[in-house]
């Protein structure tokens, strides 16, 4: 059975966006080396990437772009080479090279991909489908970065979730810039 994990950057207050979607506050640090290879050394797994319309639309007005392959080579083959999943009602085409526009319920088919064979998955950003799979028990592994910032307002990743989701820790690594890189495991 495929494997569903959850990679985000949050501030000290649990937002994983800022106000109007403001991310800008997590693209820092990256002068530590050690943080910097940890970030290459993720982009370069296999995989296949799940996003909700807002996050794929970030993602995919970025990571092909030429800017986006000079700044940041390494990320930008990774992103662009794995395969995609958006899951959206309201976009009508993806064109992100190797992405996949599914239009059904996130949790029906996130169960049905996590029951086939092939690469684990990895949501990055998409609080709305992360609140949609968590309470369905469908996500495996947390994975979040948390920044020495505090936002006072944003998003958090469970928006709308009603009821607890207890998890246990199962590595953490702390980087010089401040950054604490935490992986969770749900309770089941």
């Amino acid at each position: 059975m495929r494997r569903l994990v959850v990679f985000n950057n949050v501030s000290m207050d649990g937002y994983f966006t800022g106000p109007g979607g403001d991310f800008s506050w997590a693209h820092t640090g990256y002068d530590d080396p050690e943080f910097s290879a940890f970030v290459a050394a993720n982009a370069q797994g296999e995989g296949q990437l799940l996003f909700g319309r807002i996050t794929y639309e970030l993602m995919a007005g970025y990571w092909p772009t030429p800017v986006a392959i000079q700044n940041d080579p390494v990320v930008a083959e990774g992103m662009n080479r794995m395969r995609k999943t958006v899951f959206s009602r309201t976009l009508k085409q993806a064109s992100w090279s190797n992405t996949e526009l599914l239009s059904g319920d996130p949790a029906l088919e996130a169960r049905r991909m996590k029951s086939e064979t092939g690469p684990d998955m990895v949501i990055l950003g998409s609080g709305s489908i992360i609140a949609r799979l968590a309470p369905e028990g469908l996500v495996d592994e947390y994975q979040l970065v948390v920044n020495p910032v505090v936002l006072g307002k944003g998003r958090t990743m469970f928006d709308g979730v009603t009821k607890k989701l207890a998890m246990k820790l199962t590595q953490s690594q702390t980087f010089r810039n401040g950054k604490v890189f935490l992986r969770y495991e749900p309770v089941r």
